[in-house]
C-alpha cells in the first residue's frame, strides 16, 4: 500500500511541475518582453534560481542533516543531468540557437565554476572558505547581469537564419497577470519538486539503494525536473533563450551558491567515490560549449549524443 501512494505522489508531483513549468515560462517571457529585457537575462537569472531552488532547499537540508552523499551527489547529478538529458531532450524537442554571448562568456563561466570545484574537492573537503570563494563569485556574476540588464542588454546574437525570423511581439497580458503567472508557476513548481522528490526517494530506499546512487540520480533527477520542463516547455513555445539560459544558469546557481552557501552551514566531506562524477561534471560543460560552439546551435543530432552519454553515465555508476 505505502509503495502504492508513493508512486501516485510521484504521479502528482510530474503533474505539478508540468503545469508550473508552463505558467512561469509564459509569465517570466511577458515580463521580459514588457520591460525591453532579453530571454537571456531572464533565463540566467529569475528562471534559473527559480527552477534550481529544490537544489538548494535539498542541499542545504542536507548539510545541516550530515547527509554529505546528498548534498554532493544532488549537485554534481543535477548539473551532469541538465547538460546531458534535459538540454538534450530539448534539442530533440526542438534545435536550439545560442545567443554567441552566452558561447563566449558565461559557456565558459561554467566550465571555470566547474573546475574550481573540483581542485577544491581535491583534498577532500569542501571548506567554509572555498563556499565563501564560491559565494563571492556567485556575488559578482549576479553583480555583472544587473548591470547589463541596467544598461539595456543589446540586441542577441543568433544565427541569421533565426534572427531574420523572430518577431518583435507586443505583451498579450496584464503586468499583473505576467507576475502572477511566474509567482504562481514556481511556487507550483516547487511544490511538485518537493513531492517529487520525497515520493522518489522513499521508493528508491524500499529498493536499497545507496545514499551516493540516490543523491545523483533519484534526488538529482527530482530537482532537475523543474528546468526539464521548464526549458522544454519554453523550447516548444520559442524562447529558446530561456531553454538555454535556465540551464547555463542553473548550473552555475548550483555550484556558486547551493554548494557555496552549503559548505559555509559546514564543511562537506567530498568522498574520492564522486571523483569520477566530477570529471563527468566537468566533461558535460565542455561538451556543450563545443556544441554550441559550432554552428551557435545545439542540433537535434547532438541532443541525442548528449542522451547516449548519459546513459553511458548510468551504466558506469550503477
Amino acid at each position: 500500500m505505502e509503495i502504492a501512494i508513493q508512486a501516485l505522489l510521484l504521479l502528482l508531483g510530474f503533474t505539478m511541475l508540468g503545469k508550473g513549468a508552463d505558467w512561469f515560462v509564459e509569465g517570466a517571457a511577458g515580463i521580459a518582453s514588457r520591460f525591453g529585457i532579453s530571454e537571456l537575462i531572464i533565463g540566467l537569472t529569475i528562471v534559473a534560481m527559480g527552477t534550481s531552488a529544490p537544489e538548494a532547499a535539498v542541499s542545504i537540508a542536507a548539510s545541516f542533516g550530515g547527509s554529505a552523499g546528498i548534498t554532493v551527489g544532488n549537485i554534481l547529478g543535477s548539473n551532469i543531468m541538465n547538460i546531458l538529458v534535459i538540454l538534450g531532450l530539448t534539442a530533440l524537442v526542438k534545435p536550439l540557437p545560442v545567443d554567441k554571448g552566452t558561447i563566449k562568456v558565461e559557456m565558459p563561466i561554467v566550465i571555470l565554476a566547474t573546475a574550481a570545484l573540483y581542485l577544491m574537492a581535491k583534498d577532500g573537503v569542501l571548506s567554509f572558505i572555498d563556499g565563501a570563494l564560491l559565494s563571492a563569485f556567485f556575488i559578482s556574476y549576479l553583480a555583472k547581469l544587473c548591470l547589463e540588464a541596467k544598461k539595456g542588454q543589446p540586441q542577441l546574437e543568433l544565427p541569421e537564419t533565426v534572427a531574420a525570423t523572430k518577431p518583435e511581439e507586443e505583451p498579450k497580458n496584464s503586468l499583473l497577470h505576467d507576475i502572477i503567472w511566474t509567482i504562481g508557476g514556481g511556487a507550483i513548481i516547487l511544490v511538485g519538486s518537493n513531492v517529487t522528490v520525497d515520493a522518489a526517494v522513499a521508493l528508491a530506499k524500499f529498493f536499497g539503494m545507496s545514499d551516493r546512487i540516490i543523491g545523483l540520480t533519484i534526488v538529482a533527477l527530482g530537482t532537475s525536473l523543474p528546468e526539464l520542463f521548464t526549458s522544454v516547455t519554453a523550447a516548444r513555445k520559442g524562447n529558446v533563450d530561456i531553454a538555454v539560459g535556465n540551464i547555463v544558469g542553473s548550473n552555475l546557481f548550483n555550484i556558486l551558491f547551493v554548494v557555496g552557501i552549503s559548505s559555509m552551514i559546514i564543511p562537506i566531506p567530498f568522498a574520492e567515490a564522486f571523483m569520477p562524477d566530477m570529471y563527468w561534471c566537468l566533461g558535460s560543460a565542455v561538451v556543450l560549449f563545443v556544441f554550441a560552439w559550432t554552428k551557435a546551435t545545439i542540433e537535434r543530432w547532438e541532443g541525442a549524443a548528449m542522451l547516449a552519454a548519459y546513459a553511458g553515465y548510468l551504466l558506469m555508476i550503477w
